[in-house]
């Protein structure tokens, strides 16, 4: 870990970076999960169908949150960016109903964007709370 006590993560079972940027990094009792899309982590190609890849893109934000023991309800603040708002928020929707149940859900703030990396249809970053062990 560097001195000033930030942490890159780049855990076994995520997807390999599509540039010069990390999967996310922790900061004291916060991990920072860069925005990850529907890329499958065993092929690191797009899965196919949006509601597929929606659900794929949260999964992926997900195995880096976990590998500092954050689950999805330690999630304090979602960015989700999306290439069609009328056809994938009700997606993004769906998807955090299946991940996180019944709720409560974490603030989100959905962005219509023109377009994303590799063409892709779906970004979503999360901000986790999870307290260092032993403090």
């Amino acid at each position: 870990m560097p001195s000033n006590g930030v942490k890159t993560l780049s855990p076994a079972g995520a997807i390999q970076p599509t540039g010069t940027w990390s999967l996310g990094v922790r900061a004291g009792n916060f991990v920072f999960v860069a925005g990850m899309r529907g890329i499958d982590p065993a092929t690191n190609a797009l899965v196919e169908g949006d509601a597929a890849r929606v659900r794929q893109a949260f999964r992926n934000m997900q195995t880096v949150a976990a590998s500092e023991g954050a689950s999805l309800c330690d999630a304090v603040r979602l960015v989700v960016y999306v290439t069609d708002m009328a056809r994938l928020r009700p997606l993004v929707n769906e998807a955090q109903v299946e991940l996180w149940g019944e709720g409560p859900y974490p603030p989100r703030t959905i962005v219509e964007v023109s377009r994303l990396n590799q063409d892709d249809v779906v970004e979503v970053e999360g901000t986790f709370y999870v307290p260092a062990k032993g403090k």
